[in-house]
């Protein structure tokens, strides 16, 4: 059973209609500049071991996980199931609209590591999903919660939408320790932008991810 932190308020968004709708159409763009999803790469090989399996939660046409490394299994989720089956990455996905349903189809102590990048924002029930992750994750297993400070703002809850950078962060890691995650690491840095302007100096797409575990038997 999830504990809840959020209040109903907390949870509303602009945009009530169905999140399937939205995502409907494929969106083959990168919503993260370069320098940001060469930050989230590193992230990747410096925390997921090889031999991991790994769930890419909220994903889509790309993972992020570095090229070189090949992982046990990399399993995808996410609502646009073009965007998903053109991910070289994944081995296999599904497609489930999680503020309607927040039961994960896998079985206990599954997971190795899961992924959400620039997701989390998105999500009504984030305490469900976390105990479902926390679940479905091997001890010493990790979440890994990464976001700029982009979003679609008429489909993020209000407690996103009225929130700061460091609110956030707060927000996910508290959600987290809620319901049982351990030891939730806050990473907050700036990036350098790529080509020319980083050259002048010119910042890329904030980089903030929240890394937690579930603990050891």
């Amino acid at each position: 059973m999830a504990v809840e932190v959020l209040t109903p308020a907390q949870r509303y968004k602009l945009d009530g209609e169905d999140d399937a709708v939205f995502y409907r159409d494929p969106r083959f763009v990168h919503h993260l500049d370069e320098a940001f999803r060469a930050r989230l790469t590193a992230l990747y090989r410096e925390q997921i071991p090889p031999c991991a399996t790994v769930l890419d939660l909220m994903s889509s046409w790309v993972s992020h996980l570095p090229d070189d490394i090949r992982y046990e299994r990399v399993i995808g989720h996410g609502l646009n199931a073009q965007e998903l089956a053109a991910n070289p990455r994944l081995d296999s996905h599904w497609m489930q609209n999680l503020n309607l349903d927040q039961s994960l189809p896998w079985p206990d102590d599954f997971f190795d590591a899961t992924l959400i990048v620039a997701g989390w924002q998105y999500l009504q029930y984030p305490e469900a999903i976390a105990a479902e992750l926390l679940r479905i994750t091997r001890p010493a297993g990790q979440v890994i919660v990464s976001f700029s400070n982009r979003m679609f703002f008429t489909k993020a809850p209000q407690i996103w939408t009225d929130s700061d950078d460091r609110e956030h962060l707060d927000y996910v890691a508290d959600v987290l320790t809620a319901q049982g995650w351990e030891h939730p690491t806050q990473v907050a840095e700036t990036t350098r932008a790529t080509g020319v302007m980083g050259l002048l100096g010119g910042q890329g797409d904030p980089f903030f991810s929240v890394i937690a575990s579930k603990a050891r038997p």
